[in-house]
């Protein structure tokens, strides 16, 4: 089980005595941003790097018509795992970070350092919040989605039926259904309330959809309402969850690692360096050029209007920060 042992902490304000005044530069060379999550307040922004390193940003700080270079530096870095920080997810009022075999919690408010039990699960690199019960819900390198009641601190079940790792889930509210993908090629959807899968979409069996060259595997996964993002070695593609079909296949290069639908688009993020912005129908509208030269992860903050930012990390140790969709604004940088 999961404890959140409340110890002495930082507060993320007055922590600038700790920031470190030098960094190994050939470190910076080789990091790579995997996980962001903003704040509840929307005010902080907190990405974790394959160092295991967590980096909380001031977004009031960076925004300001007086910001300066040290405006986009961390106010907070600490060490959170020992490999990398896979995956990244804010509550009300916790931060939750996913390692190699274990998820760790944060207090957004102190961010209070908490020790959980190892829950021998290699890689979870995907987690996804269940509003309904308040549970979280997981999958890693054990073939296995897992749901954890966060109230009380207990698993509540196990989903099984991928035959190797999940790399994503994600949870559809409103039909109360868990969709998880992984390297078997599968798109499971799971009844969240008895824990069966009452469907799975093997991707790349549908022609339109396929890039053998590339693999079977399920690396992004996304829903909204009744449709879903995927993509990974097969194309990115949009699906009627009622129907089971593909509507949209997107004519995007390389494996695409998230996406996320925004408006009447479509953002997604992967092997290149740029946002492709997609129209729901198949076309892409736009590619914006970033810092990294390939893409792990986007986060648009929606929680604040006055704050309101994609941003989008990957292989480099700057995190790039639009405004405007349109094009880069600035950088963040560990």
């Amino acid at each position: 089980s999961l404890h959140v042992l409340p110890v002495a902490a930082w507060v993320l304000s007055g922590l600038s005595g700790f920031l470190p005044q030098s960094k190994d530069m050939l470190q910076l060379l080789h990091m790579s941003v995997f996980s962001q999550s903003f704040s509840p307040c929307g005010r902080f922004l907190a990405a974790g790097n394959n160092y295991g390193e967590i980096a909380v940003f001031s977004l009031s700080a960076a925004l300001s018509p007086d910001a300066t270079a040290l405006s986009q530096k961390p106010v907070l870095r600490f060490p959170a795992h020992e490999g990398p920080v896979y995956s990244l997810l804010s509550t009300d009022c916790q931060l939750l970070s996913s390692g190699n075999g274990e998820i760790s919690c944060w207090s957004w408010s102190e961010l209070i350092k908490k020790v959980t039990s190892s829950l021998e699960i290699p890689e979870i690199n995907s987690m996804s919040m269940n509003f309904r019960d308040n549970s979280l819900v997981f999958g890693g390198g054990d073939n296995n989605v897992h749901i954890l009641d966060l109230e009380h601190g207990v698993f509540k079940s196990v989903l099984q039926g991928h035959t190797d790792y999940v790399h994503c889930v994600s949870v559809r509210d409103r039909e109360a259904e868990i969709l998880s993908g992984g390297e078997d090629g599968a798109v499971r959807m799971w009844d969240s309330r008895t824990g069966q899968s009452v469907h799975c979409i093997e991707v790349h069996k549908y022609e339109s959809c396929a890039r053998p060259q590339f693999g079977k595997w399920i690396s992004c996964l996304t829903t909204d309402s009744d449709w879903m993002l995927c993509g990974g070695g097969p194309s990115l593609s949009l699906w009627h969850l009622r129907s089971l079909s593909p509507t949209s296949v997107f004519p995007l290069k390389g494996v695409q690692r998230q996406t996320t639908f925004y408006q009447d688009m479509i953002l997604a993020v992967g092997e290149g360096p740029a946002v492709s912005h997609c129209l729901l129908g198949g076309e892409v509208k736009a590619q914006i050029p970033c810092t990294p030269q390939s893409l792990n992860t986007l986060q648009l903050n929606t929680s604040s209007t006055e704050h309101r930012v994609l941003t989008v990390g990957g292989s480099s140790d700057h995190i790039d920060v639009f405004t405007n969709l349109s094009y880069r604004t600035f950088s963040l940088s560990f």
